[in-house]
């Protein structure tokens, strides 16, 4: 058995106490890393070492996929109905459901987001998201397809196989949820990469999926760095599809790995800088409570992020006004985590923090004017930076790339054909918003902005039953509802001779 970290809690949102096993999940068992390796593991509200982690290389991911490939001959895939994938996947649920609160912890520490809110939105989801896949694993069907009497012909939806996870470190729970749930609901066997930098609730998670009952080898956790365990997952021949979050980068990296070895299927939800566009007839004080939501929520580390806000020069003064004393007021909810006041907390590592300082240093170079915020947040050693609006141009540096922090670029704009042109001008296509009271306008326009998501008077909001995913550099493929479960399945055409005569 490999070591274990224990914590206890003692905070005003939460006491008690989580152990974690911080060995590698393979084939059932906490093990040790083939090379020996660890990682350390930030808490980012005080930049103080919680505890290691076992890094996994190469070998680890061999060993993985070898108990996955295994597994999904034997005990899982076809071997498995769809009604017994869906009672393991409900009772994984029920188990994420009543460790709520230790989860939340977990992750709250981890990851740096106010307790609160991973408790009411991002644990809540993860059930929510678990139950919904657990409702379609027995729902896996084809067509009968009409061709002649003399032939029988359908489809079959089959799983791939090994399928390699690859999660990032903003929603780290949620993120694995999204994956696990189509993957093991269609019958695959699951390879999963956490970030290096957030693994603490995917170790958790791994009891469960032993509690739930299911057989060892369909899911195996390998902790590592993206040059290492990320790499050998892309490239590796047994794994037949691989998904991804995280930045368009390393996106290109995981395409291109995996096309130069077996030419695996590969689902990309990548990067963004979603335009958030209120015209001048918005309802203004919900326009700027859900833009509010949308660019400062998980310290602005949203792939969706609310980043480029354009406003048409009607309501741009009133809005410029109203959001930054929004902004301001945040700087006083700034803080502990743990903390029930607690509504802005740090960037996730230092790494993280000094990217975000390097996009405010450039804005200011390109001349960009600073209503609010632009710095460090002065509190102890945490990584905190102070939620920032500024008035800018769609040329500048900052305002064209993912900052991935909490950061606001507004611009102003005059007419709906301008504000389209605008929002469409990225190289990203993840997100995208509308605000208006003329409900004509608001759906021409969402339904011209180049994006694989479209709010209308609202932002941000996700369902387990929607699509998600997005156009151009933000990625291919969709995560959630229904369209999820064709990212992990194959289509064969079955072709059956009743009648026919050569």
């Amino acid at each position: 058995m490999s070591q274990t970290f224990s914590y206890d809690f003692d905070t005003p949102t939460f006491k008690g106490t989580t152990k974690v096993h911080t060995g590698l999940f393979i084939n059932g068992k906490f093990v040790a890393p083939a090379e020996g390796g660890s990682i350390e593991v930030v808490n980012p509200a005080t930049g103080k070492t919680i505890t290691s982690v076992a890094a996994g290389t190469k070998k680890d991911v061999d060993l993985a996929v070898k108990a996955a490939k295994e597994a999904y001959k034997k005990s899982w895939g076809l071997k498995c109905p769809g009604s017994e994938r869906g009672r393991l996947l409900s009772k994984f649920a029920d188990l994420v459901e009543q460790h709520i609160d230790e989860l939340s912890a977990l992750e709250t520490l981890n990851v740096g987001k106010p307790f609160l809110v991973a408790k009411t939105l991002d644990v809540t989801s993860v059930v929510a998201v678990l139950r919904y896949f657990a409702g379609w694993a027995d729902k896996i069907q084809g067509k009968v397809i009409e061709t002649n009497a003399d032939k029988l012909s359908y489809t079959r939806h089959e799983p791939y196989g090994v399928v390699g996870q690859i999660i990032p470190w903003n929603y780290p729970m949620l993120m694995a949820a999204w994956k696990l749930g189509p993957a093991l609901a269609t019958g695959n066997t699951v390879v999963l990469k956490p970030s290096e930098i957030t693994p603490l609730t995917a170790q958790r998670l791994s009891d469960f999926i032993i509690e739930a009952g299911f057989p060892p080898g369909v899911v195996n956790i390998v902790n590592g760095y993206g040059n290492t365990v990320g790499q050998a997952i892309s490239e590796h021949p047994d794994i037949s599809k691989v998904a991804f979050t995280g930045s368009t980068a390393v996106g290109r990296k995981i395409q291109e790995a995996s096309a130069k070895s077996n030419l695996k299927a590969v689902t990309l939800e990548l990067g963004g800088k979603s335009p958030c566009i209120i015209f001048d007839d918005a309802d203004i004080e919900q326009a700027v409570k859900w833009a509010t939501l949308g660019i400062f929520s998980n310290a602005g580390q949203i792939c969706a992020a609310s980043s480029r806000i354009l406003l048409q020069e009607g309501i741009y003064d009133a809005f410029v006004e109203k959001f930054t004393a929004v902004a301001k007021s945040l700087q006083h909810v700034t803080g502990d985590p743990f903390l029930a006041e607690t509504q802005h907390g740090p960037q996730v590592s230092r790494t993280q923090f000094e990217r975000v300082m390097s996009y405010l240093h450039s804005a200011r170079t390109d001349g960009a004017k600073f209503h609010i915020g632009g710095e460090k947040h002065g509190i102890g050693e945490g990584f905190f930076i102070q939620p920032t609006v500024f008035t800018g141009d769609n040329h500048m540096k900052a305002v064209k790339e993912e900052i991935f922090g909490p950061v606001a670029a507004l611009i102003k704009f005059k007419t709906e054909e301008e504000a389209i042109e605008l929002a469409n001008d990225s190289s990203y296509g993840l997100a995208a918003a509308v605000f208006s009271e003329n409900s004509s306008r608001a759906l021409r326009v969402s339904h011209q902005l180049e994006s694989g998501t479209a709010y209308v008077n609202c932002y941000g909001i996700t369902e387990p039953g929607m699509p998600f995913g997005g156009y151009k550099q933000s990625g291919n493929g969709r995560e959630c509802g229904e369209y999820a479960l064709n990212m992990y399945t194959e289509v064969k055409a079955v072709h059956v001779n009743i009648g026919m005569k050569i």
